[in-house]
């Protein structure tokens, strides 16, 4: 879905395009009649981040400059690889506000704030309608508005190296995050919206980013609760930024006007400042398309006073983070997609051992210390078809080598299933609400089960199949009810299994799957991650942390 999607959704439209007011000027959005909703997108939340104001932190942007703004469709993507350049451009930092059509001046509606995925390269807003969630709102009598918003990516979002570091640059895609709800606070009044009541939502790297901002109590002034879709804190390999050194070269070596000083030990920032966005969006594509765990653009540590200023086990145990409602979950093969798209992996023992050396590991571990702790893992993931991901598909191996649904089922452990895991007993070992979930919904038969992100278009209603609809039905009705009174269990919407609450001292999870929807104790692989989880080899785990 792209710039023309409320196109589509709209034809035969005869209303009125409806309006708002910021500032002094009219904002001119969609009326898309069919669903009886306004549309308002390409608002621009921070002034475009060019020349200057390139590789700097969000100036922040509440009102407009022009008598009128014609929002009636989405802006451009952000520089990444994949589209045309004509769908692209750096002047991207821009935020959508779906709502009901009719919202009275005296009622204010609660707010979904949607943060996209992508790995932190990839992605768009035009990517995701969110007219299913507000219809299904409505007609379950709890009306709410849905607000995504773009960020920059790669490394215009996530600059790496010393030279960032010196320049303050670092996590900008975190900082436009923040800037992006920052505007919700301003202006959500003038669309309806009540921002007392936004909840951020988000997928994968979107989860991650939300996490992460979670681990500053202050979070609490933009947001009154979170949804983690497949990602936590520590789900994206936070190094110091002189780790990917290499990375940031590379960048720079794929600017034309800025190639001869890549590697020269000179200043970059000025030349890049000073580069057209098509030079810059040739680096991008040189730098996404050779990134490695030591070369990519993630979120990375960044000291006192920075968006993560220290390992996210360390913030947790310290007992910082913000203290609201939550739902976290994971998909049930979290590791294939990652598993089989890794370059040169023939998935045997010795290549799993240098996958957890190279990608799971810190740098600060001794070299007799891993390797114990690697054969212990091994051996809690042995070479057995039948105990891999995608799980529940007995000796059937997809074509693959046999060591492909071990190493997706170590993948997935590692990156995301023991992260939700810790961070939602530490939620709510100190009284946070907290409510988790594991998707199992069925899929294709594929060597990639129920992979990462398959529980998105449930998500965003783009499902066909009737128990795919009647599942995603139940999980927006879920979503919702959260999102209008912090408990999935408003008793509206579909008639719903009651979804328990997490707690320290009953640690459960809904199984979401339209054949099998059920609770289930917080204890698969149990020994698996409790090991990873209270071992110093993944994600930067110093001790455990409860």
């Amino acid at each position: 879905m792209h710039l023309s999607l409320l196109l589509t959704l709209a034809s035969g439209v005869t209303a009125a395009a409806p309006t708002v007011r910021l500032g002094k000027t009219t904002v001119v959005g969609r009326d898309v009649s069919l669903l009886k909703q306004d549309f308002f997108g390409g608002i621009p939340y921070a002034e475009p981040p060019l020349g200057r104001l390139r590789l700097t932190p969000p100036v922040l942007k509440t009102r407009l400059s022009s008598a009128t703004f014609d929002a009636s469709n989405f802006s451009r993507f952000c520089l990444q690889p994949g589209p045309s350049p004509a769908e692209m451009s750096e002047d991207c930092l821009t935020i959508n506000v779906f709502r009901p059509s009719g919202i009275p001046k005296d009622v204010k509606l609660p707010v979904l704030a949607w943060t996209h995925g992508g790995g932190f390269w990839r992605g768009a807003t035009n990517q995701y309608n969110a007219s299913a969630i507000v219809a299904q709102s409505v007609s379950r009598q709890t009306p709410l508005i849905v607000v995504s918003f773009n960020y920059r990516l790669g490394p215009l979002g996530f600059p790496q190296g010393a030279e960032a570091e010196r320049e303050c640059a670092l996590n900008l895609g975190l900082k436009d995050q923040l800037a992006a709800l920052e505007w919700v606070q301003e202006n959500i009044e003038f669309f309806g919206g009540d921002k007392s009541k936004v909840t951020v939502f988000g997928e994968s790297a979107g989860a991650i980013m939300t996490a992460i901002q979670f681990l500053n109590p202050r979070f609490s002034d933009v947001a009154r609760a979170a949804i983690f879709e497949s990602g936590s804190a520590a789900s994206g390999f936070e190094h110091a930024p002189t780790h990917r050194d290499v990375g940031w070269a590379n960048f720079v070596s794929g600017v034309p006007e800025c190639a001869s000083i890549a590697n020269s030990g000179a200043s970059t920032f000025d030349c890049l400042k000073t580069a057209n966005s098509s030079s810059i969006l040739k680096g991008v594509i040189i730098a996404v398309g050779n990134v490695t765990t030591t070369t990519g653009f993630v979120p990375t540590l960044d000291g006192p006073g920075g968006s993560l200023p220290d390992r996210p086990s360390r913030l947790l145990k310290a007992g910082r983070f913000a203290r609201l409602p939550v739902i976290a979950g994971t998909n049930l093969d979290e590791g294939t997609v990652f598993a089989a798209g890794y370059p040169n992996m023939d998935y045997g023992d010795e290549s799993l051992r240098e996958l957890i050396r190279t990608v799971l590991t810190p740098s600060d571990v001794s070299p007799q210390t891993l390797n114990h702790a690697i054969e212990q893992l091994l051996g809690l993931y042995p070479d057995d078809p039948t105990l891999g991901s995608p799980f529940n598909t007995g000796n059937e191996t997809f074509g693959l080598p046999q060591g492909y649904k071990r190493t997706a089922a170590l993948m997935g452990d590692s990156i995301f299933e023991s992260q939700r895991r810790i961070w939602q007993q530490t939620l709510a070992n100190a009284g946070v609400k907290t409510y988790g979930y594991l998707f199992t919904q069925p899929q294709p038969p594929s060597a990639l089960g129920v992979a990462h992100a398959s529980e998105v278009p449930f998500i965003f209603g783009d499902v066909t199949n009737p128990s795919d609809v009647q599942m995603s039905r139940i999980m927006i009705d879920y979503w919702v009810s959260f999102a209008t009174s912090l408990d999935p269990n408003d008793g509206k919407g579909l008639t719903r299994l009651s979804w328990p609450q997490y707690t320290y001292e009953k640690q459960v999870l809904l199984q979401l799957n339209s054949q099998n929807t059920t609770v289930i104790p917080d204890t698969y692989r149990k020994k698996q991650i409790d090991f990873i989880n209270q071992n110093p080899i993944t994600f930067l785990h110093k001790k455990r942390l409860l």
